[in-house]
């Protein structure tokens, strides 16, 4: 099946032919769904292809295909390879208001992206949600967020980040 073929594209990072695979369906009038985007964004992100993720998404709302916390958080993650912390940011306050669960990847892959953009006022704003929303953070969470103070000189929040994830009795690396 195509869904198949396009997922096996996705675990090779073979981006360029998942595409083409989208468009043969497209031509053959086969119908896409979310499993066949998914995996293609999926191939995108693996082969930093941020922009081309973007498009399959806006693809998918144009065909009427329904997204699913899978799509919005690989389109995502593909924004925080791109290092475009604002379009991650957008994705996921579009899940906060879609009440699509989120989980401790999703607040990872845009806490990530803002740290990888020197954002750390944000990533920190993202790290101290994560009680509140009932989702536990991890040692990546955790890493992300101290990190991002650390690159702009806020060592006393990364350090006071380090202290609560001692008291978490998290692993620290």
């Amino acid at each position: 099946t195509f869904s198949a073929a396009i997922s096996a594209c996705e675990k090779g990072g073979r981006w360029e032919e998942a595409l083409q695979l989208l468009s043969v369906m497209a031509r053959e009038k086969v119908e896409s769904n979310t499993i066949t985007f998914s995996a293609a964004i999926g191939a995108c992100k693996k082969g930093n292809q941020g922009d081309k993720a973007l498009q399959l998404l806006s693809a998918m709302a144009q065909r009427k295909v329904e997204s699913n916390a899978i799509t919005l958080s690989t389109a995502m993650g593909a924004c925080e390879d791109s290092g475009d912390w604002e379009k991650a940011l957008r994705f996921f306050s579009d899940m906060m208001q879609g009440k699509v669960e989120l989980d401790t990847i999703t607040f990872s892959d845009v806490i990530s992206a803002c740290e990888k953009s020197g954002q750390w006022e944000k990533a920190f704003q993202l790290f101290r949600m994560m009680a509140p929303s009932k989702v536990e953070s991890d040692t990546i969470t955790f890493n992300a967020a101290i990190s991002a103070c650390e690159k702009r000189g806020e060592w006393e929040k990364a350090l006071d980040m380090f202290s609560f994830m001692a008291q978490s009795k998290m692993d620290s690396d």
